[in-house]
């Protein structure tokens, strides 16, 4: 009897200290993406709205940029794959993988160029738009049904971020960026940036429901696209032998776009073990 009357503490002590685990898993994953995103987003404002040099020139190759990320992260994913010695072929068929990293290399494409016309401030506040995006792609690719309060918060929350970015924005101007400046280029990138980050994420959510894969998998395979499509573009551009050159002649530069990448990363990764605790704590 003494032992029955014990079970009921045993297991509230048990369901007590999961708790304390959950907590601090969710307090350390909330450290680790603030504080990569407090770098990640000082370096994206430096390496794309600060000049170098005494020259006092500007890091134009954002796709350059894409290409450094893309490629850290799918050397690290196949590296992650092989110690696992989970599989490394193809869950889903190439072309998938590809519009992925189209999709992705454009969001990411323009999030850099945005960078020159308005402030990472400003573009972190215009995130909070990408609501209503999400919700098109998703009507239109995964046939959800939202409903009219979804939609009313929506459009309220990206009214607030329109009136914030037009008006103020273009009031202040960086004295680095003068005559750089143009906040209708800069929020157009921005839509872009927002349309093109929906349909990534909808379409990812898309190809994990529809194939049975391992989250490496979908990294390795969609980096490797993604390197082989902005490096491509970049050859086409001739842009980059230059931007290599200009890393030459401005070696913080170089520091600052390895930083970028490796912080980049760590970002996925916190991302990716918070996702995974959890769907496993489900």
């Amino acid at each position: 009897m003494a032992d029955e009357a014990a079970l009921p503490v045993v297991a509230a002590g048990r369901d007590k200290d999961e708790r304390r685990r959950w907590l601090s898993r969710c307090a350390l994953a909330v450290v680790g993406i603030m504080s990569t995103l407090l770098v990640y987003g000082v370096l994206q404002e430096k390496l794309m709205r600060v000049p170098y040099g005494e020259e006092k020139e500007f890091f134009r190759y954002s796709l350059f940029l894409v290409f450094c990320n893309r490629i850290t992260t799918s050397m690290v994913s196949a590296l992650v794959l092989l110690w696992s010695k989970k599989t490394t072929d193809p869950v889903a068929p190439i072309q998938k993988y590809c519009v992925v990293s189209l999709s992705n290399i454009l969001t990411t494409t323009c999030q850099y160029e945005a960078l020159k016309y308005v402030s990472f401030p400003v573009q972190t506040l215009a995130k909070c738009a990408k609501m209503i995006p999400v919700m098109i792609w998703g009507t239109i690719m995964m046939k959800k049904k939202y409903g009219g309060r979804d939609y009313f918060f929506a459009v309220i929350v990206t009214m607030g971020c329109s009136l914030f970015i037009l008006f103020p924005a273009s009031m202040v101007v960086s004295p680095l960026n003068r005559g750089r400046e143009s906040t209708v280029w800069g929020v157009s990138l921005m839509l872009g940036y927002l349309g093109f980050d929906g349909f990534t994420s909808t379409f990812q959510d898309k190809l994990f429901k529809g194939y049975e894969m391992e989250i490496h998998n979908q990294i390795f395979y969609t980096t490797m696209c993604s390197c082989v499509i902005s490096l491509s573009g970049l050859i086409l551009q001739n842009h980059l032998l230059p931007a290599v050159d200009f890393m030459v002649r401005h070696p913080d530069c170089f520091y600052d776009v390895l930083i970028l990448s490796t912080v980049r990363l760590c970002f996925n990764s916190v991302i990716e073990v918070q996702c995974t605790c959890f769907f496993l704590s489900k």
